[in-house]
């Protein structure tokens, strides 16, 4: 019998909170993002009525679509994360629409946030997006070079840097990410303690369908769970 969307958004709050007491961990500070891509504003809204209001969506069209949507637009309290790889003539679609941008991923994009934030006197809330495991298909600052792409961001005045963001490959176990979710936790508690304008280093996004019990494990605060909640898409 097929569970509802409601149904696997409390299965996983459970298996979230059971990784937060093994690794000794508070599990109000671990936030669930709905990664509600390609699905309809119908199964959007059956998940907001469980509790759920953190969307992430990869495309600014579609997100935008969703946010005027009937069955959306009326609810204030929904957050929209953008989640995916942003090209820079999209960005001004965005500003003022989302809660956070959790893949900032070059100077380039960087740039262009600010124009359009400064030009509709926004701040922007943001992560760093990092290739954590260095793969040519992902987009993202390698470890070492985000320390200085941080400070350089850090004097955009309508760009806040909220935290990292990571996406470690795709495993069918996922104890083999445990090594990436250590070492950019540990990278995310050195960076937090630089001092940055504009920066306040406090959420780390990493962990998604297939390895957020070890992500959580490993200090993730923030998760991107679609799969386990919507199904296969």
């Amino acid at each position: 019998m097929q569970t509802t969307i409601g149904e696997n958004i409390k299965a996983v709050r459970r298996q979230i909170a059971d990784a937060a007491a093994r690794a000794g961990r508070d599990p109000s500070g671990i936030k669930l993002v709905a990664v509600s891509k390609t699905k309809p504003a119908e199964d959007i809204y059956e998940a907001y009525g469980a509790g759920q209001v953190a969307f992430g969506e990869n495309y600014a069209q579609e997100m935008n679509a969703k946010i005027e949507s009937d069955l959306l637009s009326g609810l204030a309290d929904i957050e929209w994360h953008m989640i995916g790889h942003i090209q820079t003539n999209k960005v001004k679609s965005l500003i003022g629409k989302t809660a956070l941008i959790h893949s900032l991923d070059s100077i380039r994009l960087a740039e262009e946030i600010q124009k359009q934030a400064q030009k509709a006197s926004v701040t922007v809330d943001v992560l760093l997006e990092i290739n954590i495991a260095r793969e040519s298909s992902k987009y993202g600052f390698f470890i070492e070079e985000t320390e200085e792409a941080a400070q350089a961001i850090s004097a955009y005045r309508n760009i806040r840097v909220l935290g990292l963001m990571a996406s470690a490959p795709y495993t069918d176990n996922p104890e083999d990410n445990r090594t990436h979710f250590k070492q950019l936790n540990e990278f995310f508690l050195d960076i937090r303690h630089k001092k940055m304008d504009n920066t306040r280093m406090s959420i780390l996004s990493m962990g998604m369908s297939g390895d957020f019990e070890v992500a959580v494990e490993e200090g993730s605060t923030m998760l991107r769970i679609g799969t386990r909640l919507f199904g296969s898409r």
